[in-house]
């Protein structure tokens, strides 16, 4: 299961639409025992959306809670950069974010099909949303 900005902001602010879902999605996760990951662009992408939207103390919270779980943080490679340039490129009708498609690459290339997002983009890529019924 791959953790997107979407899910990480509506974790940390109780004011997001989608924030009970969040916790009962996660909850789910937890319970299920699914491996979770992320990548190092999704975080930086994370701590500033949440910085911004809710303050400093909650980015650090952000932060510390990401490096003391289970979530494994993969580092986007050169190769997921190019082939998220690819993605741009090839999706030009699309509004997909640089950081998206370094996402979608790199679920490609770890083989993840299930992304925990609340972000239209990764099903209109082919990946399955998860929701507290599906995992």
């Amino acid at each position: 299961m791959f953790i997107d900005t979407s899910a990480f902001g509506a974790l940390a602010d109780e004011n997001d639409d989608h924030h009970q879902d969040a916790i009962a999605i996660l909850d789910r996760l937890v319970e299920v025992g699914y491996g979770q990951f992320t990548s190092n662009t999704v975080v930086v992408e994370s701590h500033a959306l949440i910085v911004s939207g809710i303050g400093i103390n909650a980015g650090l919270r952000f932060l510390s809670e990401v490096e003391a779980s289970r979530i494994a943080r993969v580092r986007v490679r050169p190769a997921d950069e190019q082939a998220a340039l690819e993605i741009l490129f090839r999706y030009d009708d699309k509004d997909f974010s640089f950081a998206d498609a370094t996402s979608f690459a790199l679920m490609r290339r770890l083989g993840i099909t299930l992304a925990f997002t609340f972000d239209s983009h990764f099903a209109q890529m082919g990946f399955i949303i998860a929701t507290a019924e599906n995992v």
